[in-house]
């Protein structure tokens, strides 16, 4: 993306379709398929697109779109879910946050510990 952010994975109900960033192949396939679920129940759900992106300095966000003529996107529920899956799957999202700034941007966790 332009703006130093990168899409991990997401899907989309209304072309009912996953997508799955490859230059993050190294992630465990066991990551992968959980992403993979997270991501199709979400829209399956809700409705609407769903994506998992990496933001600039590593930390992650969960977002929706709709299209305008979607009446039937749940707005509510979609919040709610967001919310249950960034609880539930805290230690995962750290993770991948972690890969991120580890492997991507190339920082030196060590020095961090050390602080």
């Amino acid at each position: 993306m332009e703006d130093g952010r990168i899409v991990l994975c997401g899907a989309n109900a209304y072309e009912r379709k996953y997508y799955f960033n490859e230059k993050f192949a190294g992630i465990p396939d066991s990551i992968k398929e959980e992403l993979h679920i997270i991501c199709v129940l979400f829209t399956e759900e809700v409705g609407g697109i769903f994506t998992i992106v990496f933001e600039e300095n590593g930390s992650i966000s969960l977002e929706t779109d709709t299209a305008e003529d979607d009446y039937l996107y749940d707005e509510i529920s979609s919040g709610l879910m967001v919310r249950e899956i960034r609880r539930n799957r805290q230690e995962m999202l750290e993770s991948l946050s972690l890969y991120y700034r580890v492997f991507i941007l190339h920082e030196n966790i060590l020095d961090e510990e050390d602080e």
